[in-house]
């Protein structure tokens, strides 16, 4: 990362604007948060990234989801009339039969 050197001011709030240089530097905009850690007597400034947020009723299903899939209950194909739809709004045509590549996770 460059170096770059801003001076910012500070309100009577005890508020800051990052400068725009610095926001630039971090990929941050509007909304986005920065953490600040203290190092003796720096402030070292970084873009703080937002936990993953966990919704407990999304995750219990999600789990419900997987064992049913696991122990091969409650599953059914999609009706080929639906599944030909959905490809057709592709923009490119897909082979359903292909290999999955890569990882895959639920």
């Amino acid at each position: 990362m460059p170096t770059i050197h801003e001076v910012a001011t500070i309100t009577a709030k005890g508020q800051i604007t990052l400068p725009k240089p610095i926001r630039q530097a971090l990929g941050v905009d509007y909304g986005g948060k920065v953490a600040f850690d203290l190092r003796g007597s720096q402030v070292i400034v970084t873009r703080a990234e937002d936990p993953e947020h966990e919704d407990p009723a999304i995750g219990r299903f999600l789990e419900l989801l997987e064992t049913d899939i696991r122990n091969g209950r409650h599953l059914s194909s999609l009706p080929d009339d639906l599944m030909q739809a959905m490809l057709a709004t592709l923009p490119k045509s897909v082979d359903i039969t292909a290999d999955i590549e890569g990882d895959v996770a639920l």
